[in-house]
């Protein structure tokens, strides 16, 4: 009895050995690699801040992560804008001011919708509500070439206007904000 068992595990054995030698050794699935920040291109972009003064628009060249989609690109310079200029301009958005959905259709129109903050958070009379809208326009039209036309809409709703004296119910065509 005791011999055939030892037979029957030494057959076991063997057989166990001819199956892992006919099959394909798996090796693990590799791990997933995580965003490999090195190779994140660069892009130069040019936003738009209040002059000093108080009397004219400055650009300020910023080298920006490459963004793919438009989405991610618009945030990121509404995003910039917020953070404010880094030499002597002056900030121009309202603080909180954040990029909530863009649209851009075909024909160079692009619905911008920004936070309740943009709406609310504005203080100043009718020189902050001018800054805050040219440096969006200049912004976006510098550096997405398609942008004609840019209707400014907050939470979904259309805003008749920032501080009472520009009216932004229809679009704004960018060739007026130079």
């Amino acid at each position: 009895m005791k011999r055939v068992m030892v037979g029957a595990l030494i057959v076991a054995v063997l057989a166990f050995a001819a199956w892992r030698a006919w099959m394909p050794e798996r090796s693990p699935a590799p791990a997933p690699a995580g965003p490999d920040t090195t190779a994140t291109g660069l892009k130069a972009a040019r936003l738009f801040f209040a002059a000093p003064e108080g009397d004219s628009l400055v650009s300020e060249s910023r080298d920006l992560p490459e963004a793919g989609t438009l989405h991610d690109r618009v945030a990121t310079l509404i995003a910039e804008l917020g953070r404010g200029p880094r030499g002597a301009a002056v900030a121009t958005l309202p603080s909180g001011t954040s990029m909530v959905h863009v649209f851009l259709d075909d024909r160079g129109l692009m619905t911008l919708d920004l936070s309740r903050a943009f709406v609310t958070g504005l203080h100043g009379g009718s020189n902050a509500e001018y800054f805050a809208i040219a440096s969006l326009v200049r912004t976006l039209s510098a550096n997405i070439p398609e942008v004609k036309r840019v209707l400014i809409v907050s939470g979904g709703e259309p805003i008749a206007t920032l501080g009472g004296h520009l009216p932004l119910d229809q679009p704004l065509d960018v060739q007026d904000w130079p």
